[in-house]
């Protein structure tokens, strides 16, 4: 009797047996059947003589969508033929739906079955379900150290990430002056600082690229720091537009005027990184309305078109 309970255990298997519906492990009537050496039917019929043994906590009913989400999700992942479960209804299969029996249910199957199978296979499929409960709990322990150590390397990768933004941030070009600004009428003297302040911010290099430019722009570049080349594109060289230029160059130093007749808008590069857009010639700044913008990424470009 062990030995060929035994075999039904090795062929089988008692943990592949079980599932867990409504929140509990439970084993199914047929399958149960088959490890008590009897069939389905008369197991059920025992339990039906000991109703009062079996509460909704030995054993419930499967309902039809249960069924099916078990045989779709278990079929495949614990090799049980669907078809051994048989169709609700269909010739050949079963016409009820399957029983389930939790730990305490099966424990009080051997009670009503009164066979020598029964008590040895409740032993092993009790021993099962401890088992099963006990591999639960070691992946719920490992899964919550591993939620642990997720938690521990996400913490460090945000002090990382905030690290690099404090070193990018030191890094970066600091650039005092409003990306955007908007002067309205007779803003003269906030026109002026602002123009100023982009002048005095070069290093390297000023690029202007005006169609009207008088003295009074040259004046405005008397205030770049020394070193600082200035090259101006304009549409009309005038004979004093050259003039001044040179006097200026002579005084000055590092000026150079070239003529440049396809820009409408005037624009102010400083270092090749930063296109100051003006919606007024820098000679008329703050007689009327007008805008000053920065593009900060389309120098490269926009020098590449020019020079």
């Amino acid at each position: 009797m062990e030995n060929s309970g035994l075999q039904l255990i090795e062929s089988n298997g008692i943990r592949s047996k079980i599932y867990m519906i409504r929140g509990v492990q439970v084993m199914l009537d047929e399958d149960l059947a088959r490890l008590y050496q009897t069939d389905t039917k008369r197991l059920n019929e025992q339990v039906r003589r000991n109703k009062q043994r079996f509460p909704k906590e030995f054993r419930f009913k499967l309902t039809v969508t249960e069924l099916r989400t078990l045989r779709s999700q278990f079929a495949t992942s614990f090799e049980i033929k669907p078809s051994s479960w048989g169709i609700i209804g269909n010739k050949g299969g079963r016409t009820y739906l399957p029983y389930a029996f939790t730990e305490q249910g099966v424990a009080m199957l051997s009670a009503v079955l009164k066979s020598d199978v029964a008590v040895y296979m409740s032993i092993k499929i009790i021993n099962a379900f401890v088992e099963m409960r006990r591999t639960i709990a070691n992946n719920t322990q490992l899964f919550s150290r591993l939620d642990n150590v997720e938690q521990k390397q996400l913490e460090h990768k945000i002090e990382t990430d905030k690290k690099f933004d404090q070193v990018f941030k030191a890094l970066a070009p600091k650039n005092p002056i409003p990306q955007r600004k908007i002067f309205y009428e007779n803003q003269v003297f906030d026109a002026h600082v602002l123009v100023s302040k982009i002048i005095k911010s070069a290093k390297k290099r000023l690029i202007l690229v005006d169609n009207y430019v008088d003295e009074t722009v040259l004046e405005l570049f008397t205030k770049r720091k020394s070193g600082v080349e200035l090259t101006i594109y304009s549409k009309d060289i005038s004979k004093l537009q050259t003039m001044d230029a040179i006097k200026f160059d002579q005084q000055y130093g590092k000026l150079q005027l070239k003529k440049f007749d396809k820009a409408h808008d005037r624009f102010l590069v400083v270092d090749d990184r930063f296109i100051y857009h003006f919606g007024a010639s820098l000679k008329d700044l703050g007689a009327k309305w007008f805008a000053v913008s920065r593009f900060d990424a389309d120098a490269l470009d926009f020098l590449g078109r020019l020079l």
